[in-house]
């Protein structure tokens, strides 16, 4: 077994109790699914084990796909992926929350630094961030509409009639 292979099945061991299902899509990462309420005992395993460092944080939009003529639209997800490196190890903690309620809890308070992707998950996908120590804008500016979120797939970006002045 190679030594990215033991690192891995180090966070396999530590993460199974908590894990939905785990997969290993490449020969250097482990995808482990989670329901939220499971999240903040799998991020402690690895902090108090020291299993790496926390690389990014990223949200997926994942859109249902349209409904049959005679059923009821299926409600779209957030997925949320806290990736974790060691060496050439990642570990991608996957948890997905439905669109009506599309609430995580703060891992901040085991990984301080997680306060700017946990303010980008909200200012860019509409995901609230419970507890999270730092709620304001990151990247889009004040003047932003409350509940437009432009990294979700149903973003329309506004067209601008051409000749008009910036900011009008």
């Amino acid at each position: 077994m190679s030594a990215t292979e033991e690192i891995l099945q180090n966070a396999e061991d530590l993460l199974q109790p908590y894990a939905q299902s785990l997969t290993r899509p490449e020969t250097t990462r482990l995808d482990v699914y989670l329901q939220r309420e499971n999240l903040l005992a799998a991020v402690k395993a690895l902090v108090d084990a020291r299993w790496g460092y926390l690389s990014t944080i990223t949200g997926i939009d994942r859109p249902a796909p349209a409904a049959e003529d005679d059923q009821t639209q299926p409600e779209g997800e957030i997925e949320v992926l806290y990736s974790f490196c060691s060496g050439a190890a990642v570990v991608s903690l996957r948890v997905r929350v439905p669109y009506s309620n599309a609430v995580l809890p703060s891992i901040c308070p085991l990984i301080p630094s997680a306060t700017l992707g946990e303010r980008e998950l909200m200012e860019m996908f509409g995901v609230k961030v419970e507890g999270t120590p730092d709620t304001s804008r990151l990247i889009l500016a004040d003047s932003w509409p409350e509940g437009v979120y432009p990294l979700r797939k149903s973003f329309v970006p506004p067209v601008r009639v051409s000749g008009e002045a910036e900011g009008g």
